[in-house]
């Protein structure tokens, strides 16, 4: 089997130092090759430097699927910080779509050595490196996870994730990642619609984390905002603020003046996979 690691930093690689723990090179490319099954070709791809995952974003996403398709007859591992797994989680299941490969993500809530969970989410990574359906999965706590909605919903327990179900993946208008100015931005009862204008004035896009099943305050200065941002060719795509469930428009009559603003639907996506949506169509 050939195998692809790519190491991009996070807590599983760290070590205890004077100032606390970070990364260290080197331990998690051995603690992978100490346990491969025999015969196994093993590539690596480590960062340098080595990041925390609140670090990662587009031009990282674009560096690991160059990687991934420039090994195209290799399984993969990817190991990854656990605050922006989602993220990324999303980005390659959305951008490979259609390719046929399986890309393992791998992280942990405690350093290699430490007794935690690191060793054994490793093991599942290789074990699950080996299967031959495509996807991209998350090992982590015991469990296979789809990728593509994962939500961080523990911030310190080992069994830290859950993956809320999500549409089929169509292959995407772009495989890579540009430079456009996307965000999340989120509802609050009394946000003020200048203050709304001005962040969606900064942006080329946004998602727009909304109520419930669909629905938004009825504020005529908050919706005028909205239209006026999706009239000038922004896109705009809710999603509901719930972790499950997704959106219904038209349920609810509050939500009337919302939808007809033009937001797009992003139906059961989270908030994570809606802003790769975003980006990639």
């Amino acid at each position: 089997m050939k195998l692809l690691l790519i190491h991009t930093g996070g807590t599983i690689g760290m070590a205890e130092t004077p100032e606390g723990l970070a990364p260290m090179k080197g331990l998690v490319e051995e603690a992978i090759a100490a346990r491969l099954p025999a015969g196994t070709f093993l590539t690596t791809d480590v960062f340098d430097p080595l990041l925390d995952s609140a670090d990662v974003g587009p031009s990282h996403w674009n560096r690991m699927l160059d990687t991934i398709r420039n090994h195209p007859d290799a399984a993969v591992i990817i190991t990854h910080g656990t605050d922006t797994m989602a993220f990324s989680g999303a980005a390659l299941s959305q951008a490979l779509a259609g390719e046929n490969r399986r890309v393992i993500l791998c992280g942990s809530m405690l350093p290699l050595g430490q007794k935690g969970d690191a060793e054994g989410n490793l093991e599942l990574a290789i074990t699950a490196a080996t299967g031959s359906e495509p996807g991209v999965l998350l090992a982590f706590a015991g469990k296979l996870l789809a990728a593509d909605g994962l939500v961080k919903h523990d911030s310190h327990a080992a069994d830290a994730f859950r993956s809320q179900p999500q549409a089929a993946h169509e292959a995407p208008m772009q495989r890579t990642f540009d430079d456009r100015t996307l965000a999340i931005l989120t509802l609050s009862p009394g946000i003020p619609a200048d203050a709304l204008n001005a962040m969606l004035g900064a942006l080329d896009g946004a998602v727009l984390r909304i109520f419930g099943a669909g629905t938004a305050m009825n504020d005529p200065k908050i919706l005028a905002v909205l239209a006026e941002a999706v009239g000038s060719g922004k896109r705009l795509r809710a999603v509901s603020q719930c972790e499950a469930g997704g959106l219904s428009p038209g349920t609810y009559a509050a939500g009337a003046g919302l939808w007809g603003t033009g937001i797009e639907n992003g139906g059961t996506e989270t908030p994570e996979a809606a802003l790769i949506h975003l980006w990639l169509n």
